[in-house]
């Protein structure tokens, strides 16, 4: 005969204590007595859950509430959100974007580097000009390489950043970089086709002591943006077809994120596909799905239809749908011609493109039967609605599952986004405790 076992007082108290914290989170400010209503709790045990977070640093009061009388009923209680300090870090050949945010995933300052400046160049954010004096974390000698100096810039930036935002130290930062990121080391599997800074970067964030540093697929993070914030929220299962310089996909079943036994989920660009004039191989993906639909090939099929393929001024966006830095403020050439077949009404382009995009979502759909699929990155940012409707209908003529395509809603910064929802997810699951 099997006894059912009852929770300890002290597992009881870590499970309300972490459904309060996470209300809080999620809601905002809230009194004592919209914990017990939220919850179900008891008087007694609000305030001494109240009690309990409030020594731990976590919780404070947040004001009073307006509804209320005066009095102890009408305290507001709120997350410190400055008990923990996270950043994003979005690293790819061209450059680094970073964003420091609070506990809450509240940004505080966000900056970009490009390979290519001398000195950083500050984004929306602080952290202009105060990278002089900062103590050098990476160490660099005369015959330092641009490398070793983008990888010094980049720390002292984010440390910068950091210090404008108050924060002393960063509890956790999420990395988004192009490549395989072996799901059981958290290593990032670079076979000599990612610059070795992207290496060195990585080797200087993890020597910091008391931050942990969490390494992901940037398309995987941007996977995540669209779960949580943007067009697939509410979605048990999605793929995000993500359509850039290059193509990638994340893949998300029964609410997780599937990353595969090598990290290697999603790497469409080695698709093979009808229309290619030869098939790609294990190191190279031109002859894949990628020779379809990257920029690249995206700007050849806009001159054969006599389209303009030249950038855009200020329209935004870079790299894998990024926000444009100081240095790039045009818009690629791909996503800019996309953008203005869409004004202009240029069907045959638009639907043509949205074939070759059909063909590379068939053969997940066929596979995996996500019930939806989202068109992020510049390209899918810049085509929009209408590019996710054409591709819908040719998608529908090609596999027997019904398919809805949405286009992205996560913005160009998708990948900096995820970034901070997961490293968000890992401070509060040490701080908060629970699963």
């Amino acid at each position: 005969m099997t006894t059912a076992r009852t929770a300890t007082p002290s597992t009881a108290r870590a499970i309300n204590d972490r459904l309060a914290l996470d209300l809080l989170l999620e809601r905002g400010p809230l009194t004592a007595s919209d914990l017990r209503t939220l919850t179900g709790l008891s008087r007694p045990t609000v305030a001494d859950l109240l009690e309990r977070l409030q020594r731990s640093g976590l919780v404070a009061h947040a004001g009073e509430s307006a509804a209320l009388r005066r009095g102890p009923n009408a305290r507001l209680y709120g997350l410190v959100a400055d008990r923990a300090h996270l950043a994003g870090i979005d690293i790819r050949s061209t450059g680094v974007s970073l964003v420091v945010a609070d506990l809450t995933g509240r940004t505080l300052g966000t900056a970009t580097i490009a390979a290519s400046d001398s000195a950083p160049d500050t984004g929306t954010g602080t952290g202009a000009g105060v990278a002089t004096g900062v103590k050098e974390d990476v160490e660099t000698g005369a015959g330092a390489d641009d490398g070793d100096l983008l990888v010094k810039r980049t720390v002292e930036t984010l440390l910068a950043t950091a210090a404008e935002a108050g924060a002393a130290e960063l509890h956790t930062v999420a990395v988004g970089a192009p490549g395989l990121v072996d799901p059981m080391t958290g290593m990032l599997n670079n076979s000599g086709k990612l610059p070795e800074w992207h290496t060195k970067l990585l080797t200087a964030l993890r020597s910091r002591p008391g931050t942990e540093v969490i390494l992901e697929n940037e398309v995987n993070l941007a996977g995540i943006a669209e779960h949580r914030i943007g067009a697939a929220q509410g979605r048990r299962d999605f793929a995000l077809i993500w359509l850039g310089h290059g193509v990638g996909a994340s893949v998300v079943l029964d609410g997780r994120l599937r990353r595969g036994a090598s990290g290697g989920t999603g790497e469409i660009g080695f698709l093979p596909v009808p229309g290619t004039i030869r098939l790609p191989d294990s190191k190279k993906c031109d002859g894949g799905f990628h020779s379809m639909v990257s920029s690249a090939a995206i700007c050849e099929l806009a001159a054969r239809h006599g389209l303009t393929t030249g950038p855009v001024a200020g329209a935004g966006g870079r790299g894998r749908g990024r926000g444009a830095s100081a240095a790039e403020e045009q818009e690629p050439a791909a996503a800019a011609v996309v953008r203005r077949a869409v004004e202009t009404g240029a069907d045959d382009f638009l639907d043509e493109l949205a074939l070759r995009i059909a063909l590379g979502a068939s053969s997940i759909c066929v596979v995996i039967d996500p019930g939806c699929v989202v068109l992020g990155g510049e390209i899918g940012q810049a085509g929009g609605p209408e590019l996710a409707e054409r591709v819908e209908l040719h998608l529908s003529r090609l596999s027997p599952l019904a398919t809805e395509v949405r286009a992205g809603a996560a913005g160009g910064g998708a990948v900096l986004a995820g970034a901070v929802l997961t490293a968000g997810d890992a401070a509060r699951q040490e701080l908060f405790g629970g699963d």
